[in-house]
């Protein structure tokens, strides 16, 4: 996701009356969270609540959140592009098994889903059936209505879950576009007495972080990363990981009998993500289109988001049984999914399109924007073709 602007942090939009009094009684539920555990809670367990607590958390409650009238904007709602070069991995996919099923994992404004749809139709290569997993009931009327308003014809094979299909009956593909970034995460710090767990705690002033007591998974979590990476993280250094992502991508994987999981989110290797000049992690928040670091603030109100450890994603996927088929860059694998090709059957002579389209494609694939920010992973289970996303460029060899 990408905000449509950064401003100073402490400026930030105030909710209205009814957002507010929405918060507060998130805040309440963890105020007592934090009581029943003695004090203080892991940052993972405050960003599992703030995100995920039924009927209040981010994703469970019914605030806009994509989109100009939300809080970011993802790939598919800057451009169709996206979606349409995404079908012809699909396709390719899909051919190879002689068909199958897609199941998209939080498909937010529905705008994705819509678009791939569309294009699969155009490609004659529809899937079987498309299914949305989705947790928020505003989430899911909103895309029911996309897809009414876009592609009523083809609403009658889009089903929505309220669970993860049963264990190997799904030949196909598992899309997430900026699901794994969601993932609740471990914060940690090195101080001048070994790695520290970050907590949260409250205090007369409200939330605010505590530096927990020796942890023997944290500590062994460090020393695992410095010993894969080769250098010490300096004192005062700060990151994360999520400890729950071989658990949930066991779970995700569990269904799939032969296909594909191809998740599309911002991330590093694992060397890149723990540099040592990365000092501070990765976490981040957006609230209207505002970014900024401070997960505390609004919560139920804001997204909070970590970046992607794509060699953990490698790993767990190895534990749940499953191949690294590719991993590239998002610009390269639009590119090797035929980008470019599709912006050429924008007529020249027509200026004002082209002219976007090309705008489009610049937002996509240029360095320092969303081109080399996000990655993107296949993994496939009794699926032995090549993958055209990642013919371009495969970079499995950094992870």
């Amino acid at each position: 996701m990408t905000p449509a602007s950064i401003d100073d942090p402490a400026i930030l939009p105030a909710p209205d009356l009814i957002a507010a009094a929405h918060s507060a009684r998130l805040l309440d539920q963890i105020r007592a969270t934090i009581a029943a555990a003695g004090g203080a809670i892991s940052f993972a367990r405050f960003m599992e609540l703030a995100l995920y607590a039924p009927g209040l958390g981010y994703y469970c409650a019914g605030t806009r959140k994509f989109g100009a009238g939300g809080d970011f904007i993802t790939a598919p709602e800057l451009s169709p592009l996206f979606s349409r070069a995404l079908a012809r991995q699909c396709r390719e996919i899909l051919d190879g098994l002689g068909g199958g099923a897609i199941l998209e994992l939080g498909a937010g404004s529905g705008i994705m889903a819509a678009d791939l749809l569309q294009e699969l139709q155009a490609l004659n290569t529809l899937p079987e059936s498309y299914a949305i997993l989705e947790l928020s009931g505003e989430l899911r009327d909103r895309q029911r209505q996309t897809l009414a308003e876009r592609i009523p014809d083809l609403l009658e094979r889009v089903v929505w879950l309220d669970t993860l299909p049963e264990a190997g009956s799904l030949r196909g593909l598992v899309l997430g576009n900026e699901v794994l970034d969601a993932l609740p995460v471990e914060r940690f710090c090195i101080t001048p007495h070994g790695p520290r767990r970050l907590e949260v705690a409250w205090t007369d002033a409200g939330l605010a972080w505590r530096e927990g007591a020796e942890d023997s998974a944290v500590t062994a979590k460090v020393a695992q990363l410095e010993a894969e990476l080769g250098w010490r993280l300096p004192e005062g250094y700060g990151s994360e990981y999520a400890p729950r992502l071989p658990d949930w991508l066991q779970a995700v994987a569990e269904p799939l009998a032969a296909g594909a999981l191809l998740f599309i989110d911002y991330g590093y290797p694992r060397r890149d993500y723990y540099h040592p000049e990365r000092v501070t992690g990765t976490l981040q928040c957006h609230y209207r289109h505002r970014a900024h670091d401070n997960p505390l603030l609004l919560p139920g109100l804001q997204d909070i988001t970590a970046h992607v450890d794509f060699s953990a994603v490698a790993e767990a996927a190895e534990i749940a049984g499953l191949a690294v088929a590719g991993y590239t860059a998002q610009n390269h694998f639009l590119f090797g999914c035929g980008l470019l090709e599709l912006l050429t059957e924008t007529d020249p002579v027509d200026t004002v399109c082209y002219l976007e389209q090309a705008r489009q494609v610049k937002l996509l694939t240029l360095p320092g924007e969303m081109g080399d920010r996000f990655q993107a992973i296949a993994l496939t289970r009794n699926l032995d073709i090549p993958l055209r996303g990642f013919a371009f460029r495969d970079g499995r060899r950094r992870l």
